[in-house]
């Protein structure tokens, strides 16, 4: 892990830097002397390696990444510490969401396959998986918003506001474990202890909930690091779009105005989320199949 977060840190500073301009160009109004100032006070005016030792020092002595350059009020440590709830909220509806619509959709499309229920689900996980968040978002707004005015368009704060970024967020995934989960039902139905758990008399609903939806469950699980990692990102866009005060529209933010310490903090929060759901993926195989051992 500290290697990762060694290398992340390493290539964030030097793209960051290999993009040309500063934090201060767009600054029209700003004299010479107040632009080497306001460099010299986030130590903009010394070498890159210089810059790049000092940053890495408050980081790892420290957990501090610094005062935001263009959030003169704040340090990035705040800025998270307000922003990460709000993505943490909506990233968790938005896999609840999914987990469970596309659990549902998989394992009545593999019972009933070949049917219009089947091709249905599939047609619809297909178009979930197609269609971009921010289309789906801007025809939800449209739709839920302005016509039928069942959810507000913006803002944060009730379930409601939480309701339609949360659906829209979670709408690929569910498509994509919908299918994961129909092929994952469709290969362990085909076992020889689901026919004999078949054999005993035991119910449709006692083998399907009981038995063959575990080992449906692997690859879903192997699936939810990466989607959670894909939530993060996915939610850049769609908080700008629902204007949340979460992670993500600081993010944009700080990409847009080259603000190098919310930058870099911002991408090691998401490599650590990242590492550490992997982990749980990892560890969640040896409880899910009795046949991976822990060491």
């Amino acid at each position: 892990m500290v290697l990762t977060f060694w290398v992340v840190y390493t290539l964030t500073f030097m793209l960051m830097h290999a993009v040309p301009g500063g934090p201060f160009d767009s600054e029209r109004r700003v004299s010479e002397e107040i632009k080497r100032n306001l460099e010299a006070k986030y130590n903009l005016d010394k070498p890159w390696i210089e810059q790049y030792l000092l940053m890495l020092e408050g980081i790892v002595l420290r957990g501090d990444f610094g005062p935001s350059i263009r959030l003169s009020d704040y340090s990035v440590n705040e800025v998270i510490a307000q922003g990460f709830p709000v993505s943490a909220a909506l990233g968790i509806f938005a896999m609840v969401f999914a987990l469970s619509l596309g659990l549902s959709a998989g394992v009545l499309s593999a019972m009933f396959r070949g049917s219009l229920l089947d091709l249905s689900f599939r047609v619809l996980a297909t178009l979930g998986i197609a269609v971009p968040n921010f289309v789906l978002a801007s025809v939800a707004v449209i739709l839920f918003s302005f016509v039928l005015h069942w959810f507000p368009s913006a803002g944060w704060g009730s379930l409601k506001q939480i309701v339609l970024p949360a659906l829209c967020l979670g709408a690929p995934f569910a498509g994509y474990i919908a299918r994961l989960t129909r092929t994952g039902m469709l290969e362990v139905l085909g076992q020889d202890y689901i026919r004999t758990a078949y054999a005993k008399g035991l119910s449709t609903r006692h083998v399907v909930l009981k038995h063959a939806l575990r080992g449906a469950m692997l690859p879903v699980v192997s699936y939810l690091g990466p989607a959670t990692a894909a939530i993060l990102t996915g939610s850049l866009v769609l908080e700008k779009i629902f204007a949340l005060p979460g992670m993500g529209s600081h993010f944009v933010e700080a990409a847009l105005q080259r603000d190098y310490p919310m930058a870099m903090g911002m991408v090691m929060v998401y490599t650590g989320l990242l590492f550490v759901m992997n982990t749980l993926v990892d560890i969640s195989y040896g409880i899910i199949d009795p046949r991976v051992d822990m060491e």
